[in-house]
């Protein structure tokens, strides 16, 4: 992101949440932790989102009908226990939901798709998984 910034990829203000990051950026705002509450709202005002493969910053972003881009955490950087944000992120990426990319350094070329790119409406399994459920314990 700091190199899009400096390069003039990205022109727009880029509003991070850092976590325990210790990466310092005078073109970027970093923000530790905030609560969802803001988070929520950041997410209303951006125009793209920019994520970590998991399934709560994915789904957050798509239920608003945003253009998110996913690039997931890995065991290989000490950035997560295993691997499982690479399925996630391939999950929502084939049914056309996000913009998933493998590696930060195609996060220019998922900017530029990410101009005309319309996510399929997210529709919860949750009714579907409870009727399942309920279907279960009649039956039993």
């Amino acid at each position: 992101m700091e190199q899009l910034i400096q390069s003039e990829t990205i022109t727009e203000k880029v509003v991070v949440q850092a976590g325990h990051t210790e990466f310092a950026s005078e073109r970027m705002e970093m923000i530790p932790f905030m609560s969802f509450e803001r988070m929520n709202e950041l997410y209303d005002q951006a125009r793209v989102i920019v994520a970590h493969g998991g399934t709560g910053s994915i789904i957050t972003g798509v239920k608003k009908n945003k253009p998110v881009i996913a690039v997931p955490r890995l065991a290989e950087y000490g950035e997560h226990n295993d691997n499982h944000q690479l399925e996630i992120v391939e999950q929502f990426r084939e049914t056309g939901h996000i913009i998933g990319i493998d590696s930060p350094e195609k996060l220019d070329q998922a900017l530029q798709q990410a101009e005309t790119f319309r996510p399929v409406p997210f529709q919860s399994g949750r009714d579907h998984i409870m009727q399942l459920i309920e279907d279960f314990i009649d039956h039993s």
